[in-house]
Formats: structure tokens, sequence, C-alpha cells
């Protein structure tokens, strides 16, 4: 997707809270223009699971963590639809 805002979700198995950032980006999402949505499972790497383990859900958008650990609804929704009229 050409143009599109990357929206990167860091989490792994088993991770109630990174199951809810799932379902509010899905939900928000359609409403932000086009966007490239991904999942990674920190487990995947040694790198990455020392340096998220404490935080996940992390969010990041076009490279910028925008949340980590408790999702802000209303932030994450500002980023994304702030990146939709861009």
């Amino acid at each position: 997707m050409s143009g599109a805002r990357q929206v990167v979700l860091y989490g792994r198995p088993e991770c109630h809270l990174c199951d809810e950032a799932r379902a509010m980006l899905l939900d928000l999402i359609p409403r932000a223009g086009p966007i490239a949505y991904r999942e990674v499972d920190i487990e995947s790497d040694d790198d990455l699971l020392r340096s998220h383990l404490e935080r996940i859900p992390v969010i990041e958008v076009d490279g910028v963590v925008i949340s980590a650990l408790v999702p802000d609804r209303d932030r994450i929704s500002a980023v994304l639809l702030q990146s939709a009229s861009e």
C-alpha cells in the first residue's frame, strides 16, 4: 500500500492487554484512511522480548511509539485520525 501509514502492534500470545489493543486498533483503523497494519510477536526476537516485555502492548505509528502498556483510546484515535487528514 503506497502512502499508507504503518501501524505496528507489538505483543505476545495470551496477553489480555494485547487482545484489547488489537480490538481497539481494528475498530479505529477503518476510520483512519490507508493504513498498513501488522502485529509482531515479541517472543520471536530476543531483543524485542528484552525491550518490550514490561511495556506490551506497544503501538507504533510510522516507527514512533504512541502507546505502551495501557492503550489510551483517545490518544491513539487522535493520532490515527490526524494521520488521515495529513
